[in-house]
């Protein structure tokens, strides 16, 4: 173990997720989550040395508080107090302020604050738990690392709706794009593959999870995204509906449907789950399309299709493709959606390699198209490591 161990936390709403992880090798010390917060079921589960502990939080408490004191004294019990050097942040939205990891001070908490309109749900639970982290660690740098800034390259012919620019001046309404840390860092790792400079590499990175996203990354830069003003746009996904017709919106609406209503519709029950009927977990609608549930058989097939037609379109932006890296629950583990994929994408020469393919899953990296075949690999996210990583350059 290095002397350089950062927190990074994810704070939601109702929950947070943390890992005390070596900055250079990217180990993590001591990891955990708390979750139901706000609820008398609120608690915490961790591991240290690979034995694992659960606490009830107390009724009634700030949970987010809660939660920190009981990182702070598992640092403490475990004599860790002198290594650790920083606190780096996920946080989901940055809007066009930050295009970088930046240092937390009283200002950037507040632009945080103030760019709660574009993530509702997240940015203010983002602020409570680095509000939480600063009382306990107050002489430690808190760096914030954001999911949008990796997009903050793109050009704006990519980022730009075709919408007065009256809404987008007045409102912010434009293209942002998440998974901006997983994208990084998946890109960076095909260079590495490749034994090329970040800068020299054109490569789409293809996440795919719950959530899911491409990123056309040219010379190592975004200068395209598949999601938008928020995660709901691009890809079907798990639940989430992704492109859509809009006057679907007003359509709905002259029904009766209330705009939650909608939301609800858009942003729970679509996408895997809702063309399936079935489930939103990718390992079950296989299961279920090899036993012929049509309605699996349906969501997987629609996923495929409009994964490769992003990758397809994704071509345009890049002078040439280096590569395609399939990443994300999804893209990491599942063999049958990878292969489908690159089925769709046979008009460009790309083929699978069935052992190769199979090889690739449960952490391991590789390549998994044949040699006559333009290349795919997979490597594995590690989106932790990447705000680790930042948040001790800003330490």
């Amino acid at each position: 173990m290095s002397d350089a161990l950062v927190l990074v936390i994810n704070s939601g709403s109702s929950s947070l997720k943390f890992a005390l992880m070596d900055a250079q090798t990217g180990d993590a010390v001591i990891s955990g989550a708390g979750e139901c917060f706000g609820r008398d079921d609120a608690r915490m589960s961790w591991k240290v040395d690979g034995e694992k502990t659960e606490k009830t939080l107390s009724a009634g408490s700030n949970h987010h508080q809660e939660a920190m004191d009981i990182i702070v004294g598992l640092i403490e019990s475990n004599q860790l107090s002198d290594k650790l050097q920083a606190v780096g942040h996920r946080v989901v939205h940055g809007g066009e302020t930050f295009s970088q990891a930046t240092l937390i001070d009283d200002a950037v908490l507040a632009q945080i604050d103030a760019l709660k309109a574009l993530a509702p749900l997240h940015n203010p639970a983002h602020v409570v738990g680095i509000k939480a982290a600063r009382k306990a660690f107050p002489s430690l740098p808190q760096v914030a690392v954001f999911d949008t800034a990796f997009h903050q390259t793109m050009p704006e012919k990519a980022y730009h709706y075709a919408i007065s620019r009256q809404l987008y001046n007045d409102y912010g309404i434009r293209r942002y794009g998440f998974h901006g840390t997983s994208h990084y860092y998946v890109s960076r790792e095909a260079a590495k593959w490749l034994n090329q400079a970040p800068e020299q590499t054109n490569v789409i990175t293809v996440h795919l999870g719950n959530g899911a996203s491409l990123c056309a990354v040219k010379d190592g830069q975004s200068v395209d995204t598949s999601m938008g003003f928020t995660p709901l746009a691009g890809l079907m996904m798990g639940t989430r509906c992704g492109d859509i017709d809009p006057s679907i919106l007003e359509f709905l609406s002259k029904k009766g449907l209330s705009t939650d209503e909608i939301h609800h519709e858009l942003l729970d029950k679509a996408g895997l789950l809702g063309v399936s009927e079935l489930t939103n977990d990718c390992r079950g609608l296989v299961e279920a399309a090899e036993q012929g549930h049509k309605g699996a058989q349906l969501a997987l097939e629609m996923f495929a299709y409009r994964v490769a037609k992003y990758i397809a379109s994704y071509m345009v932006p890049l002078s040439r493709l280096d590569a395609i890296v399939f990443t994300g629950g999804i893209g990491e583990n599942s063999l049958p959606v990878r292969e489908m994929i690159l089925k769709e994408l046979a008009i460009f020469g790309y083929q699978a390699d069935a052992d190769a393919n199979a090889a690739a899953r449960f952490g391991a990296a590789g390549q998994i198209t044949t040699q006559a075949s333009p290349l795919a690999l997979v490597i594995p996210t590690n989106e932790e490591l990447v705000i680790a990583q930042q948040a001790m350059a800003m330490a």
